[in-house]
């Protein structure tokens, strides 16, 4: 009879069992929420255009000096080869997002200390970078006539951007620092945490392809690129990385509970 009884398995409570889709629903709200406030707020510092073409000039004239190559010379290949063109420029609009999203899916699901991590990583790195595209409004290359560079997007598509005069939805002088390439290194060290073997560092690979796409495309200068990833080094030091656990982690596991308690902190 014990036997039986020990055979036959345990009810699980429905609150128990909704608990996790709870806090996915709640964790997908506020990951989203901070997305759209931080979007709002970047078209509220947008209009000084002016401002914004001069300190161009400024930032390509200081990368002369500094004797960083010429960003024309990484897009030449896209003006020559118009499949080239239509790799980057969909690179550009359609890996970014999606790919920092899915990273931070499948931490939650496998390592949620790690994704608590990179989560207050992204939102301090995104605060940092609102703060300086209100300080420094900055033209991207390819809008600033003093570049000579195209607006690949434009000419080759796909583009996620329309003409900046017209523009409602997103503020086109917010060039540095470039969060295409923050995000990028900040999910990519993210991964090159919690995986092992060498090969994880291929996970690099990311953010490099992402530098000269996003220059390639004239969306960003070299500097752009090295101050987001001074900004995420900042960020790192404030907020270093857990300590790995030799267990599998995931919300869904009765061990992981009171790591789960945490996340929305």
């Amino acid at each position: 009879m014990e036997i039986a009884e020990l055979a036959v398995p345990r009810p699980v409570a429905p609150g128990r069992r909704a608990a996790p889709a709870r806090r996915a629903a709640r964790e997908l709200l506020l990951v989203a929420t901070l997305f759209l406030l931080y979007k709002v707020a970047r078209m509220a510092v947008a209009g000084r255009v002016s401002a914004a073409l001069a300190n161009g000039e400024s930032i390509w004239h200081m990368e002369r000096l500094l004797h960083l190559p010429d960003e024309s010379a990484v897009q030449h290949p896209l003006l020559v080869y118009d499949l080239v063109a239509h790799l980057a420029n969909g690179y550009y609009a359609y890996v970014h997002f999606p790919a920092t999203v899915l990273t931070l899916v499948w931490l939650y699901l496998r390592h949620p200390a790690h994704y608590l991590w990179t989560r207050r990583v992204l939102a301090c790195l995104t605060a940092g970078a609102l703060a300086l595209h209100l300080l420094v409004p900055l033209a991207p290359p390819r809008l600033t006539a003093l570049t000579g560079l195209v607006d690949t997007g434009r000419r080759f598509g796909p583009t996620v951007y329309g003409p900046p005069d017209t523009d409602t939805l997103s503020n086109q002088y917010a060039a540095m620092p470039s969060l295409h390439v923050g995000w990028a290194l900040a999910v990519a060290v993210a991964l090159v945490a919690v995986t092992r073997g060498r090969l994880r560092w291929l996970w690099l690979a990311h953010p490099l392809v992402t530098l000269l796409v996003v220059v390639a495309t004239g969306n960003h200068y070299w500097l752009d690129g090295v101050a987001a990833a001074l900004m995420l080094g900042v960020v790192h030091l404030v907020l270093p990385a857990p300590a790995e656990r030799p267990a599998r982690e995931g919300p869904g596991v009765a061990h992981d509970a009171p790591e789960d308690a945490r996340l929305t902190r």
